[in-house]
């Protein structure tokens, strides 16, 4: 088990970990390294590295809180489970067990398609290994917009009837699985998912697998509170579900790195004063 577990691999999650190395606690940060500030060519108001790029500043804090012990941990956290005085973090197959969460999960939230929200867990699901089980021997899409569904739907393929993919493949699927190039549009179904709206077609399914490289906050971690897109904190980064705090672009505007660095070490130096 983990002191804290860090939900998002930008500069407010690795100031948080560098900051509850700092207080001796166990933590690891997840995620991608994809966001935003890699992709900018220079950050011209960090204070004392006018001329830096995004990614050299990405990198010198990744160096750092590797240095200090902090874990790292490329994947998506599909949900958060309370346990009392902790909390699981789905990973696909795999969970890992923290006392204490931050969100780091940046201002990016993905667009649901109309009838997921209200079809998540009867038909629709985000984790292949968790779920595919459920559909042996029925027919399911995928819908692919995040780097996991290459593998997850190879692993549905040895399941189900049949697999169709929605997206462009990054690599080689199993040979049993259909790749269609129509748009998801909605999904369709009542009791569970029964079918896929694509370019204007009905098409029949037993359940639809989506892939993102981020998910909803309101399917994350059920009785969140927001305020529109961002997380509702108090000013030691607590948000409305106790032991769970959050940091960064996610808690609203300025959507700035020294913003995100300041309330990723206020988050973890408070997650570290609870865990006394």
């Amino acid at each position: 088990m983990f002191d804290i577990a860090v939900i998002g691999a930008g500069p407010a999650g690795y100031s948080a970990a560098i900051n509850a190395r700092k207080r001796d606690k166990s933590i690891v940060v997840i995620g991608q390294n994809t966001g935003w500030l890699t992709r900018a060519a220079h950050i011209g108001n960090y204070p004392g590295l006018p001329d830096i790029s995004g990614q050299g500043l990405l990198d010198a804090m990744i160096t750092q809180a590797e240095a200090m012990g902090a874990q790292l941990r490329p994947g998506v956290v599909h949900q958060i489970l309370p346990m009392g005085e902790s909390f699981a973090l789905s990973l696909g197959a795999d969970f890992l067990e923290a006392r204490r969460v931050i969100l780091c999960t940046g201002a990016r939230q993905p667009r649901l398609l109309p009838g997921e929200n209200e079809l998540l867990g009867r038909g629709v699901s985000y984790c292949g290994t968790c779920d595919g089980m459920l559909y042996r021997g029925k027919r399911v899409a995928v819908i692919a917009q995040g780097p996991e569904a290459l593998s997850e739907a190879n692993f549905l393929a040895s399941l189900c009837e049949s697999v169709t993919f929605f997206g462009k493949p990054n690599g080689a699927l199993d040979s049993r699985i259909a790749v269609s190039d129509q748009k998801p549009e909605a999904i369709l179904g009542e009791a569970r998912a029964t079918g896929l709206r694509a370019d204007g077609t009905d098409l029949p399914f037993d359940g639809v697998f989506i892939f993102r490289e981020a998910l909803a906050l309101s399917s994350l971690l059920p009785g969140l509170k927001m305020d529109g897109a961002f997380i509702r904190v108090d000013r030691q980064m607590r948000t409305s579900v106790p032991g769970v705090f959050a940091a960064g672009d996610c808690t609203g505007a300025p959507l700035q790195v020294a913003k995100a660095v300041g309330e990723g070490c206020v988050a973890a130096l408070c997650a570290a004063q609870e865990l006394r």
